[in-house]
């Protein structure tokens, strides 16, 4: 194994390069360890401490406890050896220059970036041990190596079977639990609420003035007109306007993807080169065309006309908003409410906890101190599609403080945590007795 002294680590590591101009050059001292033919040199862990360091770790300052911790490195370099030297022994583990390419170049922009002329960057990675850029690039690659190396032996001896995660007792997950618990932050704010989002809808002549357009359309396009010119022509869809229309590939029940369920009844009934007659969804009045069909997919394109909206229909969405509050309260259903006024595109609810801080900032507003169960006014929230608002009628139905974790919460995420940890340990120890190991220290 061979390693380059980087007494001028904490630069290359990430500390400031005025603090690495003034290092100097440490001779190689001795050997700490041998793990096979491979050897592990005192200079190692000196730079392990000096990427501690530089990543500001606190270090020990008495004799005792610096020598203590830094037998733990020359375990944890023995054992990194362990696993570099079986990983080679495996044929079908390979790592391929290309695949640490990227990674390498970004490492060394970063480093290269600390420096304000290339003379700086090129005079520390001397001192430090390197003759020029390309052997430090080497270095590093060598590193990126060593460490696919590891996690691929690892995960081929999961898939393998041969590295089954070992029994982990309670007590041991309450150990595990008590010792770290200080360092995992404390559990954020969280809400969980159910809605009813309640959207501006046009007047009956805007509607039938929209039909109409579209209707003229679908003429058009009868008649000869190509559908994808029409679609960046006349669309009121900003998503697939600039496309023609096109909206890909879509899968039957993918309305996750953003197709209501009425779009997708139309276009899975339709045949390659089918348009559509005009149809309408919460979004307008569309006209739809299947440009290809395959098993539950279709590659689909349409053109959407919306009804124009004014705010004679924003304050009458608003008072239907009022509304729903006030049968909510007294005693409505809740579905019955939702299958009358909710607009199919929304969320009905969030029911599992929320952290409150990623809520958008009118939900936030809204939920401040309110109560579980509390059914707060309606307020506004942006209709990304139209520039209109939308009105939400909510119900905060749980709300948890910021608090600290408990052992319940992370028990199972610990357990399989020591799991692995006790695997890898017994791994280590096999490696161990089929490999030289001398610590000679």
């Amino acid at each position: 194994m061979k390693r380059i002294v980087l007494f001028a680590a904490l630069a290359l590591m990430g500390s400031s390069a005025a603090r690495a101009q003034d290092a100097e050059t440490v001779p190689i001292d001795r050997v700490v360890a041998v793990v096979g033919n491979e050897v592990i040199l005192w200079s190692d862990v000196l730079e392990e401490i000096n990427v501690m360091r530089a990543q500001g770790r606190q270090l020990p300052n008495d004799s005792t406890a610096q020598m203590a911790m830094a037998r733990e490195i020359i375990n944890r370099l023995i054992e990194t050896e362990l696993l570099v030297q079986r990983a080679r022994q495996d044929t079908t583990i390979q790592v391929d220059d290309a695949e640490l390419t990227t990674a390498v170049d970004q490492r060394m922009r970063q480093v290269r970036g600390q420096f304000q002329t290339e003379d700086q960057f090129r005079d520390l990675l001397r001192r430090s041990g390197f003759g020029s850029t390309e052997e430090y690039r080497k270095w590093l690659m060598d590193e990126q190596r060593r460490s696919a190396l590891q996690e691929r032996l690892l995960q081929k001896l999961r898939q393998d079977g041969k590295l089954p995660p070992a029994p982990v007792s309670e007590d041991e997950v309450q150990k595990f639990f008590d010792e770290n618990k200080g360092q995992v932050p404390r559990l954020p704010a969280t809400v969980t609420f159910r809605q009813i989002v309640i959207p501006v809808k046009p007047s009956e002549k805007a509607r039938e003035a929209a039909r109409i357009k579209a209707e003229s359309l679908l003429v058009e396009i009868r008649r000869g007109g190509d559908f994808e010119q029409i679609a960046k022509r006349e669309s009121m869809d900003p998503a697939s306007r600039e496309t023609g229309g096109d909206l890909g590939w879509r899968r039957r029940g993918g309305g996750s993807e953003g197709l209501v369920p009425e779009f997708e009844y139309v276009i899975f009934r339709m045949g390659p080169g089918q348009v559509s007659p005009v149809f309408e969804t919460s979004f307008g009045f569309h006209i739809a065309k299947v440009d290809r069909v395959q098993p539950a997919e279709v590659k689909a394109r349409h053109i959407l006309i919306r009804p124009t909206l004014d705010s004679t229909d924003v304050a009458a969405a608003r008072l239907r908003a009022d509304s729903v509050a006030a049968a909510w309260r007294a005693g409505a259903s809740f579905d019955s409410l939702v299958a009358k006024y909710h607009d199919p595109i929304e969320e009905r609810s969030i029911p599992n906890p929320f952290p409150r801080t990623q809520l958008p900032e009118p939900y936030q507003r809204a939920v401040e101190g309110r109560q579980t169960n509390e059914i707060v006014n309606p307020f506004e929230i942006d209709d990304a599609a139209r520039e209109v608002p939308k009105f939400v009628v909510l119900q905060l139905t749980s709300a948890e403080p910021e608090r600290e974790p408990s052992l319940a919460e992370f028990r199972q995420q610990i357990r399989e945590q020591l799991a692995q940890q006790k695997a890898v340990r017994r791994l280590f120890e096999s490696l161990r007795e089929a490999t030289f190991v001398s610590v000679r220290i």
